[in-house]
């Protein structure tokens, strides 16, 4: 959804030099487009990885200033702008969830598809690994994140067999593990919704890199970063980034004044206006061309008046 995403942040009007972030900077397509789209923007684009960072920075290059990239988790992102005296921002976008580098790169350990070692950390600098997880974690921790952040039916067996297997050997290699996930699901389930160990594999990275605390961290941080006029985009793919996106949105977009007062007093007003009615998918064109879209949330929201949309989901 690249078009989707630059006419999302559109500051051409914006007086001065806009200021945009790309908090998931990953090859830095995104980047890319929205600098080339708006010329005298400043872009800065953050990552976890540090594979994605050097490849950025090559195809960025032709930038010069007006880019840097930045090693770091999306929720630093107060820490990286006051460090650069950034106080404000006119754009911030976060495409969430593993990149395709990182599912394409067989030795990282994302993809079920292939047979790797158990890794599945976006910044390999970090200390937890998948490997760490599958082979320590209690049956009961286990079966609560192919539960919560899977949405895995069977979870408990899922998690029992893994217990089990482990307690022979240790489970070293994702295709060990993927057998093993589609070994412990009903026959008749695995006839239908792709690769039994989909699930699995999902929640497991989730875990791994504590995706879903760093964007309730994140997504609120980078709300109260906005200018007045200011935009922030995202587009998830799991149903739980996704509902948490909405909650944040709707707590700057609804008053904080008691129902029934005939005008809402100063400071109770919304702050953000809602620019995607509910969420926004791929169309069938874009799903053509990238059938992992398939998932792809997007929503927008823009910044209408000053106010905290941390305190508002803390109140």
């Amino acid at each position: 959804m690249l078009t989707e995403c630059v006419e999302a942040l559109d500051v051409a009007d914006t007086v001065g030099a806009a200021v945009l972030v790309d908090c998931t900077l990953g090859l830095g397509g995104h980047s890319e487009a929205l600098l080339e789209r708006y010329p005298d923007a400043r872009l800065f684009g953050l990552d976890r990885d540090p594979e994605a960072l050097v490849r950025s920075r090559a195809r960025l290059a032709r930038f010069g200033d007006r880019f840097e990239a930045v090693h770091a988790v999306y929720d630093e992102l107060p820490d990286v702008l006051a460090e650069r005296g950034v106080k404000r921002v006119h754009g911030v976008l976060f495409d969430l969830g593993v990149s395709s580098m990182q599912l394409d790169m067989r030795e990282r350990g994302f993809a079920y598809a292939y047979d790797a070692p158990l890794d599945m950390r976006m910044d390999q600098t970090a200390p937890l690994t998948a490997y760490e997880v599958v082979n320590t974690y209690p049956v009961g921790d286990l079966a609560r994140i192919l539960r919560d952040y899977g949405e895995e039916r069977f979870a408990k067996r899922v998690a029992q067999a893994i217990v089990a297997e482990r307690e022979r050997a240790p489970i070293e290699r994702t295709g060990v593990l993927a057998e093993l996930v589609r070994s412990a699901i009903p026959a008749a389930t695995r006839r239908t919704g792709g690769h039994p160990a989909k699930r699995a594999f999902q929640a497991l990275r989730i875990e791994v890199n504590g995706e879903l605390e760093v964007l309730g961290r994140a997504v609120p941080r980078a709300v109260d970063l906005l200018a007045v006029g200011g935009r922030v985009a995202v587009l998830s793919y799991h149903s739980l980034e996704d509902r948490w996106v909405k909650r944040v949105f709707a707590a700057g977009a609804e008053s904080t004044a008691p129902r029934g007062l005939p005008i809402a007093p100063p400071g109770t007003e919304p702050v953000l206006r809602l620019l995607t009615r509910g969420a926004q998918e791929p169309t069938a064109e874009e799903l053509a061309a990238n059938p992992r879209a398939a998932s792809a949330k997007f929503r927008v929201a823009e910044r209408v008046r000053t106010g905290s949309v941390r305190a508002r989901l803390d109140a």
